[in-house]
């Protein structure tokens, strides 16, 4: 559809000339004698754009600016105003543009400078139309009543999210990877009254430990070798909003020691600065294992511990929240449904019972893949067994048993691998504690890798007592 403009001039030449110029390029073209007359077209047809003389008898150009921005801000509508006058002065043109004009064109014009000023003016309502509609997608996508689940440990989820979303307090999130802790904290800021200003998500430890302090609080030009430029922070970034840290553990202890003062006074100095910089954030906290465990080895602050486990979120594991599967599916099927273009409608009963019945030790993330998956190779409107990937497909009745015993010979019906492989993994862990009377730092020089590493799969079983 084409943009209408709206003409306003004394001048019957004027009004025709840029009325043939501008229908020239497409545009949909009102004329108006005066403000007045103006004001009664645009309450007929709304403009995009209004271009306007300055001096005009009666209504003048600038109060025609006035009262149309007046009712655009009533109605919640958008136009630009270009004024063109013959008679123009600086003080005129100030006070134009805080009047709130686009631009400001001086008789006799550029043809070419005018069509670009109303292009320009378009293209930046298409670009906030485009704003407005990403946001509204945003925060029906992220509301935490969109959160998918009726069981009783999502209802928990959600009413900790009710008594949290309207205030700044720091919150802490942790639960297995794949489990929705990003889900949860966009639920957390979109529901609530920071909606409108910005969340900033950073994984922590995705970022190389010289670079943490950089990107969390920013730098001067100068301040170290390749800083050419000011970089902003995403700290100061987020300012109203809410700042996710993802993997919090991963965070090196100086950077840990900046963000504790940060929010403890809202203040921060960025890398090679000296003054400081406010900043009005709310911060969500997100981690894969228990948190006490770093501060017990001492990786992680305790002070800082405390600071973010203000409000502790427990994600439960999928495995422990079956009744949700169900309802997860159907909502993932409506969705990749859509996006490939297919009309998906339902899933075969045996399909469910296969879904329902597999352990996912990818949590909802890995559910999510799977449907995703089927969704693209599915040829009927129907999903079925078919469609599941192979360690689906066999329903073995081990696929929801916690600890699968190792059959003696290959069954006829296939195994699990999965399961039986987080069996050993489960049995060796238990061994290597045992044999190290309890210690974790011992029973995972045992098993020759890393305290982080054995303490991420404790929690991925869920035998980290903290």
């Amino acid at each position: 559809m084409a943009d209408r403009i709206l003409v306003v001039d004394d001048e019957l030449s004027m009004r025709e000339f840029l009325s043939i110029l501008l229908r020239r390029e497409g545009y949909l073209v009102d004329v108006a004698a005066s403000g007045e007359q103006a004001l009664v077209a645009a309450q007929r047809e709304w403009p995009a754009v209004v271009i306007t003389d300055l001096n005009m008898p009666g209504m003048s150009g600038m109060e025609l600016l006035r009262e149309i921005k007046a009712r655009a801000a009533q109605e919640a509508r958008d136009v630009d105003v270009i004024m063109v006058t013959a008679f123009g002065s600086t003080e005129s043109a100030v006070e134009a543009m805080r009047a709130g004009a686009a631009d400001y064109v001086m008789k006799p014009f550029n043809n070419a400078e005018l069509l670009l000023l109303v292009r320009r003016a378009l293209e930046r309502q298409g670009l906030e139309l485009e704003n407005t509609r990403l946001k509204t997608e945003v925060r029906g996508q992220f509301h935490f009543g969109n959160l998918v689940g009726s069981s009783k440990a999502m209802a928990e989820v959600y009413d900790l999210i009710r008594r949290v979303k309207d205030t700044r307090i720091n919150c802490l999130i942790e639960g297995e990877s794949g489990s929705g802790k990003e889900v949860v904290a966009r639920a957390i800021h979109y529901s609530g009254v920071r909606r409108d200003q910005p969340f900033v998500a950073i994984n922590c430890g995705a970022i190389p430990e010289n670079l943490v302090e950089s990107e969390l609080f920013g730098h001067v030009k100068g301040a170290f070798t390749g800083a050419l430029r000011d970089k902003q922070g995403l700290m100061k970034a987020a300012h109203g909003g809410t700042l996710f840290l993802d993997e919090v553990v991963s965070l090196p202890l100086p950077a840990q020691v900046t963000l504790l003062r940060a929010l403890q006074e809202r203040r921060f100095t960025p890398v090679g600065a000296v003054r400081e910089v406010e900043v009005d954030v709310r911060l969500v906290a997100a981690s894969n294992v228990h948190l006490e465990d770093a501060v017990a080895d001492g990786s992680f602050r305790e002070d800082l511990y405390y600071r973010l486990n203000v409000v502790r979120l427990v994600l439960p594991p999928l495995r422990e929240r079956a009744d949700d599967i169900p309802e997860l599916v159907r909502h993932f099927l409506r969705r990749f449904s859509e996006e490939y273009g297919k009309e998906l409608t339902s899933v075969s009963p045996q399909a469910m019972d296969l879904l329902r019945r597999y352990h996912y030790p990818g949590n909802v993330r890995e559910l999510q893949n799977l449907v995703e998956r089927a969704v693209a190779l599915a040829a009927g409107p129907q999903l079925g067994v078919e469609d599941l990937p192979a360690r689906l497909q066999g329903g073995s009745p081990t696929l929801r048993v916690a600890d699968p015993a190792v059959p003696a010979d290959f069954p006829p019906e296939g195994v699990n691998l999965d399961a039986i492989l987080a069996a050993e993994e489960k049995r060796w862990l238990l061994k290597a504690l045992d044999a190290a009377d309890g210690s974790k730092t011992n029973a995972a020089r045992l098993l020759q890798m890393t305290f982080r590493s054995f303490r991420y799969r404790l929690a991925k079983y869920g035998m980290d007592d903290g």
